[in-house]
């Protein structure tokens, strides 16, 4: 049975809190804004407007960061045409040695969500628009001043051969964008436990994947049921444990890291008994809630409102506050399809294209409804209940920064959006 080793008190708190010893003075800057730069920024990216966030899914940051990377307050020029604050944080950093870098500026935090960006997604079709360009998810956390990731698959191209998980996998080495989502008010004792965790998944990945813990390419079945128990999460625990339970849980990414941030209350050092039995550990508990297809944000805005797994472009264009004629434009161009580009796509991405290409017309009408507020927001709520009828919850990849998007007062907000890296 394997049993990772727990860090001593004092080094784990410093690793679970991404805490730096070196002064405060040494290279500290914040991210800013400079009009040439953020031609270039554009021209580099290429995305649309809405594969960008507005400043208030932001994440509060320290005033001075102490990086030797350079950080850019990149405000996407369709949002400066409309006088709005859309745009993203760039870390724009050289990948040797950026992991330790990340830690020790406290960029990157334990419990931070890696979201895979792909900016090549963008006007590809409805599918990738919608989904904002992201593609993967993966779970960061910090341990010996150095951040490590933990993904699913727990195979080599995502964790690596050598299971040093320091962002240096095959898919890490490859991909150049990367989106830090962060939850909301994790404590100290909440790291450590998700370092604990994080820890035996990838030292014991060898012995458990894909037998015990698969991946599922299909996004669009979780395993989650309202009102049911979180099982798969208490599997994921029982497999860390080394406590061996019958069966296969196929997880896709998001999945993946949606269940071990559920662990974030639950000490593997102290939970075994409650794991091992037929009962579900009181620990568990839901970092975000699953999202139904829409929401009613925008349709209806209330403290208590939320956001759906098709409503990040739609929040975002809501955000910029366009005439009607260049609203209904970008509208259209979230729903445009250029097969020419389907290639850049994963065959898992492109089977769900596949499969929810007939729901893409219903999401584009409900997004016209909802724009355009008034009676047609009231036909807006009700094209959402019905669009929500054909999909279950669910947590994709794109529904850790969506959630960012609801107003930072929102009962149902519990992440933030802290940058983007950008890797030369």
């Amino acid at each position: 049975m394997f049993k990772a080793t727990r860090l001593l008190p004092l080094s784990l708190i410093l690793a679970a809190a991404s805490l730096t010893l070196a002064p405060p003075s040494a290279g500290a800057k914040q991210f800013t804004f400079d009009e040439k730069t953020n031609k270039q920024m554009a021209r580099e990216l290429n995305i649309p407007v809405f594969f960008a966030v507005p400043d208030s899914a932001r994440a509060p940051l320290p005033a001075d960061i102490t990086t030797p990377d350079r950080l850019i307050d990149f405000q996407h020029p369709n949002a400066l045409k409309s006088n709005a604050r859309v745009g993203l944080r760039l870390i724009v950093a050289k990948r040797a040695g950026l992991a330790r870098r990340l830690a020790q500026s406290g960029l990157v935090q334990t419990g931070d969500i890696l979201l895979t960006f792909r900016s090549e997604w963008g006007g590809v079709g409805p599918y990738p628009n919608v989904q904002m360009g992201i593609s993967h998810t993966g779970i960061a956390y910090v341990r010996n001043g150095t951040v490590h990731n933990i993904d699913n698959p727990m195979d080599e191209e995502f964790i690596g051969s050598g299971r040093t998980t320091e962002l240096n996998s095959k898919h890490y080495r490859e991909i150049k964008l990367i989106h830090i989502i962060r939850p909301r008010n994790l404590t100290d004792a909440q790291r450590a436990n998700l370092i604990a965790w994080a820890t035996r998944l990838n030292a014991g990945a060898k012995r458990f994947f894909p037998k015990q813990v698969n991946f599922n390419q299909d996004y669009s079945d979780p395993k989650y049921k309202p009102g049911r128990p979180l099982s798969f999460v208490k599997h994921l625990g029982q497999v860390a444990l080394g406590q061996n339970p019958s069966g296969t849980v196929d997880m896709f990414c998001s999945e993946f890291a949606w269940s071990l941030l559920a662990l974030r209350d639950c000490d593997p050092d102290k939970v075994g008994d409650a794991f091992n039995g037929s009962g579900m550990p009181s620990c568990i508990r839901q970092a975000m809630k699953p999202m139904r297809a829409t929401g009613s944000y925008v349709s209806g805005r209330s403290r208590g409102a939320y956001t759906g797994l098709g409503d990040g472009p739609l929040v975002v264009i809501a955000a910029l506050k366009l005439p009607r004629e260049e609203r209904d434009r970008m509208v259209k161009s979230v729903f445009t399809e250029n097969p020419k580009l389907m290639g850049r796509l994963s065959s898992g991405h492109r089977a769900v294209a596949k499969q929810n290409a007939a729901s893409f017309a219903k999401l584009e009408s409900y997004y016209r409804s909802a724009l355009a507020g008034g009676f047609s927001g009231i036909k807006a709520r009700l094209m959402s209940k019905f669009i929500a009828r054909s999909i279950r919850e669910n947590y994709s990849p794109t529904s850790f920064i969506i959630n960012t998007l609801l107003p930072p007062n929102s009962s149902n907000r519990t992440m933030d959006y802290v940058a983007t890296i950008v890797m030369q």
